[in-house]
């Protein structure tokens, strides 16, 4: 059976920080180098946009350049998504998805992420 599953979200402080992870299981994983990880994130009333990706190389939305930091523990077929300086706009649910070429992407459940004071 596929799972992504996320943890790591919160209640934070502005100005706070915090380590999201996703945790992949399952057949498919069996060569996890082969996927391309990406962390999204939907705030009420907004349509789901990419945060941030990995691959041989990392990408990020402009509006969370410098703040955040993506990585990965191919061993612990782990991807982490490091998020410092929050803000109430990030406030929002973040998933995990994984796709390579020749497969559907596959999508973890969320975790939610409130900034707020």
């Amino acid at each position: 059976q596929v799972q992504l599953v996320e943890s790591g979200g919160g209640l934070v402080q502005p100005g706070g920080s915090l380590r999201l992870s996703c945790a992949a299981s399952g057949s498919i994983f069996t060569i996890y180098t082969m996927f391309t990880m990406a962390w999204y994130r939907q705030a009420p009333g907004k349509q789901r946009e990419l945060v941030a990706s990995i691959s041989s190389d990392t990408n990020y939305a402009d509006s969370v350049k410098g703040r955040f930091t993506i990585s990965r523990d191919n061993a612990k077929k782990t991807v982490y998504l490091q998020m410092n300086s929050l803000k109430p706009e990030d406030t929002a649910v973040y998933y995990c998805k994984a796709v390579r070429i020749g497969t559907v992407p596959y999508w973890g459940k969320g975790t939610l992420v409130t900034v707020s004071s």
